[in-house]
């Protein structure tokens, strides 16, 4: 696979589309470590829609460790109300915040052992905090990159944790970041779980559609 020719065309394609909601918050000034974690588990089984003006929301009041630590619990719940789990996610980012002032003087290192001992932070959140806010190197798959990769046949993989680690062996690492960038758009707005727009992609000649019965 080119890999250059195929980013740059998925480049091309969603650029009509909204951004995707991590590296949004990140062009805003949302960018420091903390703020991408935070940001990342509020996208938990919620959709972007509802996760970006949430975290604006949330960062208008509160958006350094400090600042999230000191507010009641109450809320904190009653700020991110408008995302799923949202009193789970309001227990969690408090929580989080505790611990990085109690013990990193209030600033999240980039470290990725430290972002997984966290309760209620996976591989995928840790991955797109660091890749997006230290430019360190992890590649973070969601549905999306899951679904496409394995229709394109780059990857035959049964969850996102082996597709994480099928791609470390198979993508340049140069994409290992932008993959997640890119590959959100196209899977929300082309390239669709169900019946996905091939006949419109500008991969349609070079795509195998591994696993699509009907598309538009």
């Amino acid at each position: 696979m080119d890999f250059a020719y195929v980013f740059e065309q998925i480049e091309e394609a969603i650029r009509p589309f909204p951004k995707a909601a991590m590296f949004e918050l990140a062009e805003e000034g949302f960018d420091a470590p903390f703020e991408q974690l935070i940001g990342c588990i509020l996208s938990i089984r919620t959709r972007d829609e509802a996760m970006l003006p949430t975290a604006k929301r949330l960062f208008a009041v509160a958006h350094t460790a400090n600042q999230i630590a000191n507010l009641p619990i109450s809320q904190l719940t009653k700020l991110i109300s408008t995302v799923g789990l949202y009193q789970n996610k309001a227990k969690t980012i408090h929580a989080i915040a505790t611990d990085v002032v109690a013990n990193h003087r209030g600033e999240l290192p980039c470290d990725r052992e430290l972002l997984l001992s966290f309760k209620g932070v996976g591989p995928k959140c840790a991955n797109l905090a660091l890749g997006i806010a230290c430019q360190m190197p992890f590649i973070s798959v969601d549905v999306h990159v899951h679904r496409i990769t394995n229709r394109w046949g780059l990857v035959a993989t049964t969850s996102p944790e082996k597709t994480m680690t099928a791609l470390m062996e198979r993508l340049p690492q140069q994409y290992w970041i932008d993959i997640n960038r890119l590959l959100v758009g196209f899977g929300k707005h082309l390239c669709v779980g169900k019946r996905p727009f091939c006949t419109t992609c500008p991969l349609f000649e070079m795509c195998p559609r591994i696993g699509v019965e009907a598309y538009r």
